[in-house]
């Protein structure tokens, strides 16, 4: 099984990796079929904007490499565009994961959703219930 040079760049060297005791959001997901937890947290201020986010991640490189990533991609921009965050497009950012192995850019994809929705729910923001529908992952495993 072959990684690109940013997979194991991101799994050697993991960005936003560690606790955030004072999260504004706070998501959590996992695959028992796999083993890989993700949890998430994001740091929002005022004007809605991620200002920090840290991921602690239980898997294998490919799970630490897409939240990783996933939070490199969400740091910075606003709640709504970090809700945009496909998995698909984590994994064009790391040139590419193993079919195997594309179930972790989806849990990368879900960390994120949960970590928002966990924020939107501690401070009574409304939302479209229909954003953080799960992602049908039996694909992933055939």
């Amino acid at each position: 099984m072959l990684y690109s040079e940013k997979v194991m760049d991101h799994f050697q060297n993991p960005r936003n990796v560690g606790k955030m005791e004072d999260a504004d959001g706070v998501g959590e997901v996992g695959n028992a079929k796999c083993g890989d937890i993700m949890r998430m947290y994001i740091k929002v201020d005022d004007d809605q904007t991620i200002t920090d986010v840290k991921f602690n991640t239980f898997g294998c490189g490919s799970a630490i490499a897409t939240s990783s990533m996933a939070t490199e991609m969400i740091k910075g921009k606003k709640i709504d565009e970090a809700l945009e965050l496909s998995n698909r497009a984590v994994v064009e950012a790391l040139d590419g994961l193993p079919p195997a192995k594309i179930h972790c850019s989806v849990l990368a994809e879900e960390a994120v959703k949960a970590a928002v929705k966990d924020y939107y729910d501690k401070n009574g923001i409304a939302y479209d219930h229909e954003k953080f529908q799960s992602v049908d992952c039996a694909h992933c495993h055939e």
